[in-house]
């Protein structure tokens, strides 16, 4: 970490400059970074006493004193050096000089929040970048679910990455850092739909989870579900613990809409909508778990509980609404949308909705957040989106052949074990040609 800091003698006034190390390498399925670092400039200036303030810049009473620390990166050498200046005016300049680094090295932040499923257990809510003061309030309110939240982004970012396993776009982008998806959400389009959407709902499966597993102070089983109920089979009792699926989605709309809700302006409004979408599709898929009562397991009685299905369903379920994702347009008093096209039926509130056409991702275009599909594995077979002539946008395709080990022959001795062969067979593997040098020059 850098650290430059001006302190006053006659007024508690400091200015500091950090340099927060960032993962900037592919995220794993563990959530895990790799690849090197780069670094985050977080600015902060606190004073007590100043005559004037501009954009947090002020006359600062008092003879200042700099000590710049700096540690270098791996491979890099240190530096320790000590800058003396008096008088106000150095005091300003430096101010002013820092906030002009920040603007100009501090890239743009959205929807930052992913970003804890990479911090994990190690969630400081003053280092997450891009947060607005309702998602650091609550994060610093209520730590525990922000753990939960970063193991669930984990499991969402895992699912997005299973849907679209055969589609050119895999959910991955060119940058890995704090935003997760790089530029890719920045467009407008039905892919920034789906991951809005799906992210929304990793939060209210996450939190859900854990309430119902008394990892969390603030709320456990729904407390609602008590007493006689029926339903096509009868009458039941209500037991057990039932998943406190409104207390996740109160929660995720508080937290995750908080940043949507500081602008007003289509894509704002946009994301709110994925978001419910997200939210809602998780609540489709309760289902109501019964165990029976009664002689021999007669089910005479029944206690039973509402559950959440495996997230797998509700994965399934928003791949199928990216599909028929419309197309839209604000309306002329900004309060919704217009379908672009006259033809398409209107949009409902369970639709996922984009303004931009999707890029084709078949090059690497670091403006659109593409990485290209060049040595993507393809399906010689297939004439789906994971066949060589879809995945491979007509460029052809390169074949190697492998050895591959499997356990063949394999008979069950007796008494208890199941004893395999290693069997060695060849594996023809097709992979998607690069493109020509110009092509993809003209991309980038």
């Amino acid at each position: 970490m850098i650290s430059v800091r001006a302190p006053s003698a006659r007024s508690s006034t400091s200015v500091q400059l950090s340099a927060i190390p960032t993962p900037a390498g592919p995220l794993n399925l563990n959530g895990l970074y790799t690849g090197s670092l780069q670094y985050t400039i977080v600015f902060s200036y606190h004073r007590r006493r100043t005559r004037s303030t501009m954009f947090g810049c002020g006359k600062v009473l008092g003879s200042p004193r700099i000590l710049n620390r700096s540690t270098a990166a791996p491979g890099g050498s240190g530096l320790r050096h000590i800058i003396r200046n008096s008088g106000p005016r150095a005091s300003s300049r430096l101010c002013c000089a820092l906030l002009f680094l920040l603007l100009i090295l501090t890239p743009r932040v959205d929807s930052s929040w992913w970003y804890i499923g990479a911090l994990g257990a190690r969630v400081i809510c003053d280092n997450i970048p891009g947060l607005v003061n309702k998602q650091r309030q609550l994060c610093q309110k209520y730590p525990d679910i922000m753990q939960s939240i970063g193991g669930g982004a984990k499991e969402w970012i895992r699912e997005c990455q299973h849907q679209f396993r055969h589609h050119r776009w895999n959910c991955s982008a060119l940058d890995r850092d704090h935003t997760v998806f790089g530029r890719v959400i920045q467009r407008s389009s039905r892919e920034a739909a789906f991951v809005y959407a799906i992210s929304s709902a990793g939060v209210v499966f996450a939190i859900t989870r854990a309430c119902s597993q008394g990892e969390l102070k603030t709320c456990n089983c729904d407390p609602h579900k008590r007493g006689r109920a029926s339903d096509e089979r009868g009458e039941f009792d209500w037991g057990g613990c039932s998943d406190n699926i409104n207390y996740g989605i109160k929660f995720a709309k508080a937290f995750v809409d908080a940043k949507e809700r500081t602008v007003k302006d289509a894509r704002a409004l946009m994301n709110l909508h994925n978001n419910r979408c997200g939210r809602m599709a998780v609540k489709r898929f309760m289902k109501l778990e019964c165990k029976c009562h009664g002689v021999s397991g007669s089910c005479t009685l029944r206690t039973c509980w509402l559950a959440m299905s495996d997230f797998r369903k509700t994965g399934d379920y928003l791949r199928k609404k990216y599909n028929g994702a419309i197309e839209v347009t604000m309306n002329q008093d900004g309060t919704g949308f217009t379908v672009a096209n006259k033809d398409f039926r209107k949009a409902t509130k369970n639709d996922l909705v984009y303004f931009e056409n999707s890029p084709d991702y078949c090059v690497m275009d670091k403006a659109a957040g593409s990485l290209g599909t060049a040595g993507r594995v393809c399906n010689k077979t297939s004439r789906g989106t994971d066949g060589c002539e879809v995945m491979c946008c007509g460029r052809g395709y390169d074949t190697t052949r492998i050895k591959r080990i499997t356990k063949c022959e394999c008979k069950f001795k007796w008494c208890c074990a199941v004893e395999c062969k290693d069997c060695e067979e060849a594996v023809d593997i097709h992979t998607c040609k690069a493109p020509k040098r110009a092509e993809w020059l003209d991309q980038t």
